[in-house]
């Protein structure tokens, strides 16, 4: 191995690594705040690359549809509960969040000639179809859960990876999809040929990673965040919502997987399943960081990205066995020298 593959193969790494750093977040972030361990967090990637991807074309994408059913489904029921315990005035609070969000979009990719906007405008959009959906699922599958054992609610994520994965082949076909590079070309630093695009992802995962530590560090609702992954008792003793911090919580997952699906799409074909193992790449770091510490995960993640990349040189066939078998030592680590503490609830 010359310099110059070793430095093509350091960048890879790091771009994969930037990606998978950010669905570690978002894994870290819902398992603290909502004990679920989120494993359609990739469907979210794969959700937001092919939604672009249709935007693109001039279609309308059909996330937003599943968008108002599930919008629909919400609205019913917390209107029901409303309507029992005579509560009247939210009814339109709920009409406005749970349905006016995902029609209000719709409207907007009917009436827009969305194949023309410019890319800043199709990302907006993209990110306004999937991100919903974080909050949705939630109130729907893990809201009614939300005191039930890790292990349920395990269950309960692993059935809504299966329902969304197949959603997914009906919506976007069993064809790949690839978007254009937000710039095309590279630029020769030294002996590296840095892609731009590599160059985006890295940069905006960076941004991202700054504005979250930003977000939790000095915002009111960030904060609130932290305390309810810290103690749900003690948090809800204080007034903070449980329940809304799992709805944010699922909301900024749903962004950042979106996100990540935007970044991605334009250097690898995505698929309607390919999603599980970027997800899975992502757990790996989420792992390593024991699913509390966000700082290791995300190194972590990119400790993945590493690994997959010179894997690929050295043993192309291997490359996904040696990356999921480094979970395996840190799991053995973590059982020796982490203390068992009983769940909360």
């Amino acid at each position: 191995m010359d310099l110059q593959i070793l430095l093509l193969l350091g960048q890879d790494g790091l771009t994969n690594g930037a990606i998978y750093a950010l669905l570690a977040l978002a894994l870290v972030l819902v398992f603290t705040v909502t004990r679920v361990i989120f494993i359609p967090q990739g469907e979210f990637v794969t959700y937001g690359a092919l939604t672009l991807a249709a935007i693109q074309a001039g279609k309308t994408p059909a996330t937003i549809w599943l968008a108002i059913a599930l919008g629909v489904v919400v609205f019913l029921v917390d209107a029901i509960i409303a309507l029992r315990a005579r509560a009247y005035r939210r009814l339109p609070r709920l009409a406005a969040l749970t349905l006016g969000v995902p029609l209000a979009v719709a409207g907007l990719l009917h009436g827009l000639d969305v194949a023309t906007l410019s890319l800043p405008l199709q990302i907006l959009l993209t990110l306004a179809v999937v991100a919903p959906l974080g909050p949705l699922l939630y109130r729907l599958a893990f809201q009614p859960l939300a005191s039930a054992p890790v292990l349920v609610l395990l269950i309960v994520s692993v059935a809504i990876h299966m329902a969304l994965m197949g959603l997914g082949l009906v919506f976007f076909g069993a064809e790949g999809f690839r978007t254009p590079a937000f710039s095309e070309g590279s630029m020769d630093v030294g002996p590296a040929t840095l892609q731009y695009q590599s160059l985006w992802i890295v940069g905006v995962s960076l941004v991202l990673i700054v504005a979250l530590y930003q977000f939790f560090d000095r915002t009111l609702t960030g904060k609130a965040l932290r305390a309810t992954a810290m103690n749900r008792t003690g948090a809800r003793l204080m007034g903070i919502s449980t329940t809304l911090a799992g709805k944010l919580s699922f909301l900024v997952a749903a962004l950042m997987g979106a996100f990540s699906g935007v970044l991605v799409s334009p250097v690898t074909t995505l698929y309607y399943d390919s999603g599980f193992l970027i997800g899975l790449k992502g757990f790996v770091g989420a792992i390593i960081g024991g699913l509390v510490s966000y700082p290791v995960a995300a190194l972590g993640a990119i400790l993945v990205g590493l690994l997959e990349s010179f894997s690929s040189f050295y043993a192309s066939s291997y490359k996904e066995v040696i990356v999921f078998t480094l979970i395996i030592p840190v799991l053995l680590w973590r059982s020796l020298t982490t203390r068992h503490v009983e769940e909360e609830e």
